[in-house]
């Protein structure tokens, strides 16, 4: 998820950390096998043979009776099916989900890797880790399978829903019943972003709009277990003419990947990622284009049930000496633009998320009342959507949702969009700034 910047300085967002969920949603037991009485039906059947063969049932010399088959245990899945639909706790019993890329820090912090003190406080995190290692891979596999689906003709409905529902049942939480998705689901619903329009977009109900062979579709969402939100995003093209884009904004969260660090300071990591995006240009229909950092978006610190935490990482270079720290979760993500490098809210919005600022507001409409509770027990500071709003059966919720916007208990996130006809692409990466080791959590095979 983008974070916007009002003015070309870079300006702290203020985001408390929300209370984790006290507690997780019961799973459904599954129902007793049922052994149809076979038992019996076999006893009436031996006493019938032994009453026609002229035995009677206290000699029981004629009578058989049918041997009951074991039942087969039913073995766990070792395979994601297509489409994805087998948890990802089913497929890893222990709890060892796959780490993510470590990376060594250097220079003055290179005695981490091996220092006792330092191992044993990675040691003490190994929840924490379990969590985001678990969410890491379900984003992984679910968005591994929408790479290889994602094709012109379909809706971005459709697309959105594929994998929400991915996650959702990777994760084992629908979300349908009161809390569910606060034990794990979506961290952020799934932007569909396309073309000059760089973040914050998702069909709402109704929504028609379908994808292009010509598009440039940033795909950008969120998974959490347990409050601990991965958030990582990649961009789909369909024709060459956009591979230069795409390599200057991968290639440039890379760079802000590897600037990253304990100690390292936000506004250097900022300059790198610029001087990277900015070494490129792209040829579109035979016009050359630099490509430009989006000076106005920038990544962001994760804190547990917050994805947007105190802290911003910029991708342009700037003054700023806010240091990254041990602990620290940061989600280092990139757009670059063949327009003006500068977004603005444009179109209807989607995206929505609870202020943990604010403590309390008398709001006087019914409706907002109402929905607010809604809002507290199924999502509380995780961000959501109006299409989430509607699965769990709310309906005429607009005036009610307006007016927690406008008393500000509910951000709105409108899509941010540079000028029309340009083009904008993508690609996002969650960090764990661990004691001994830089982990790139959301790391995967294909970017």
């Amino acid at each position: 998820m983008a974070a916007k910047i009002p003015t070309d300085a870079l300006k702290e967002l203020r985001v408390n950390e929300a209370s984790k969920a006290n507690g997780k949603a019961a799973k459904p037991v599954p129902a007793a096998d049922d052994d149809e009485g076979h038992a019996e039906d076999s006893d009436d059947d031996a006493d019938e043979n032994g009453a026609a063969n002229g035995t009677d049932g206290a000699t029981g010399a004629a009578k058989k009776k049918k041997k009951r088959k074991p039942k087969k245990k039913k073995k766990n899945p070792t395979a994601q099916t297509e489409p994805p639909s087998v948890m990802v706790s089913q497929l890893f019993p222990n709890k060892s989900y796959p780490k993510g890329e470590e990376v060594e820090y250097k220079d003055e912090n290179n005695y981490r890797t091996t220092n006792e003190e330092k191992r044993h406080l990675d040691n003490l995190n190994s929840e924490f880790l379990t969590d985001y290692r678990e969410a890491a891979e379900i984003h992984r596999q679910v968005r591994q399978y929408a790479k290889k689906t994602i094709r012109p003709g379909q809706t971005l409905t459709d697309i959105a829903e594929t994998i929400e529902n991915g996650v959702r049942s990777l994760t084992g939480h629908s979300g349908l019943t009161e809390g569910d998705a606060m034990v794990a689901g979506m961290g952020f619903p799934c932007g569909l972003s396309l073309n000059h329009c760089a973040a914050h977009y998702t069909p709402n109900a109704g929504n028609k709009m379908v994808l292009q062979q010509d598009d440039v579709m940033k795909v950008d969402f969120g998974v959490h277990v347990n409050g601990r939100i991965v958030d990582s995003a990649f961009t789909v093209a369909f024709e060459p003419k956009y591979d230069n884009l795409l390599k200057a904004v991968q290639e440039a969260t890379n760079a802000g990947i590897r600037e990253a660090g304990i100690d390292a300071r936000v506004g250097e990591i900022g300059g790198v990622i610029q001087e990277t995006m900015e070494s490129f240009e792209v040829e579109i229909d035979g016009t050359s284009y630099p490509v430009k950092s989006i000076r106005n978006l920038t990544g962001h610190n994760i804190l547990p049930y917050s994805i947007h935490g105190t802290k911003a990482v910029p991708i342009v270079k700037s003054n700023d000496q806010t240091k990254m720290e041990e602990g620290d979760v940061f989600a280092i993500e990139t757009f670059g633009s063949t327009g003006n490098g500068y977004v603005r809210d444009d179109m209807e919005v989607s995206h929505y998320a609870k202020n943990a600022d604010i403590q309390h507001v008398d709001l006087r409409l019914s409706s907002a009342k109402a929905l607010l509770s809604v809002i507290n027990k199924n999502f509380g500071t995780l961000p959501f959507c109006r299409r989430y709003l509607d699965r769990l059966g709310q309906d005429k919720y607009l005036l009610g949702l307006n007016s927690l916007v406008n008393s500000g208990v509910v951000e709105a996130y409108p899509p941010l969009c540079d000028k029309k006809g340009s083009y904008t692409a993508q690609f996002e990466h969650t960090i764990l700034i661990r004691p001994t080791v830089k982990e790139v959590i959301s790391r995967g095979e294909d970017y």
